[in-house]
């Protein structure tokens, strides 16, 4: 439109807030109304800000990341811990209260297996309250090990019995059905195979589960869209999550082609950050001299306009 300016729009935005209501029903809106909802990884209220502006043009629209993830991968390795639940629940909302401050954008919830049972209803709670979107939670038991690891030989997958109840609790636990529960399927992980993979999918889905997360450690999508195929032949309008990490080459295109809503990435602003850390400390303490890195860093006066509301 003539004399509106984006940029102004999204700051006006940033500028009123939101509520946690508003902001709570912000995914389930854009999964009704997109062909794919395009999420990415925030590790801190910085992360989330950078998400939260940051818009491109591309035939004729602009385009943007649409929601949040609060990764338990990132949460851990932004505080120097193992990606094995040590860091509390309690600890990573709290931290996505401060993220929330400075951001409107909807936000899903990494919450691994979502720890036992009887506490679930209490990190729902939690969530809604503060007007996060969604919970993802994985069917494996007892000491996490991370999906991506080769070797997953000590992991164990859940029952499909005791994972739908943990399903049936997180739904009775919600107060809206805006809120939305996310059951991930960890059958590839484990080696198991595309059958078992949509057994629990249809157990999961009767049990409650708003969608589906199917999780994949190979290099390219195959054995993800042979699962997508046949589930929408079960139920047509399942809603489908990727997380394609190790199978980065796929395309948002081919992911709806495939019968996907919603594409996560994971986990790359902090790891896009880390090299970058590693090379700027690496010059100043070869050149003993910050001057050798100022043209690869961002000006101060950018940072000052990138907080500035």
């Amino acid at each position: 439109s003539k004399n509106i300016s984006e940029e102004k729009l999204e700051r006006q935005n940033l500028h009123a807030g939101t509520t946690p209501e508003i902001r709570k029903s912000k995914l389930k809106r854009l999964i009704n109304s997109k062909k794919i909802v395009r999420v990415l990884e925030s590790h801190s209220p910085l992360s989330g800000l950078i998400i939260e502006k940051l818009n491109m043009p591309s035939n004729d629209e602009f385009i943007e990341f649409d929601c949040m993830w609060s990764s338990s991968l990132t949460d851990s390795t932004l505080r120097g811990k193992p990606d094995n639940q040590s860091v509390e629940y309690a600890t990573r909302i709290n931290w996505i209260n401060e993220i929330f401050e400075v951001t409107t954008k909807p936000l899903i919830f990494d919450a691994d297996n979502g720890g036992r049972t009887e506490h679930i209803k209490y990190i729902v709670s939690s969530l809604e309250r503060i007007g996060a979107s969604a919970i993802i939670m994985e069917d494996k038991i007892g000491l996490k090990k991370n999906s991506l690891f080769k070797n997953q030989k000590n992991a164990k997958q859940d029952s499909i019995k005791n994972f739908c109840k943990k399903l049936e609790v997180a739904t009775k636990s919600r107060k809206s059905d805006d809120f939305l529960i996310i059951a991930r399927i960890e059958s590839f992980i484990l080696g198991k195979g595309i059958d078992d993979a949509l057994k629990r999918a249809k157990s999961y889905l009767k049990s409650g589960a708003d969608a589906l997360m199917i999780h994949s450690k190979l290099e390219n999508p195959k054995e993800v869209f042979a699962f997508s195929k046949k589930i929408k032949k079960f139920n047509e309008k399942v809603i489908l999550i990727s997380v394609p990490s190790t199978y980065s080459s796929v395309s948002e295109k081919q992911l709806i082609k495939n019968g996907f809503s919603m594409v996560i990435y994971a986990n790359h602003l902090l790891r896009a950050s880390i090299p970058a850390m590693i090379n700027s400390a690496k010059k100043i303490l070869s050149h003993q001299k910050s001057s050798v890195i100022e043209k690869d860093i961002l000006k101060i006066s950018e940072i000052l306009n990138l907080i500035q509301k």
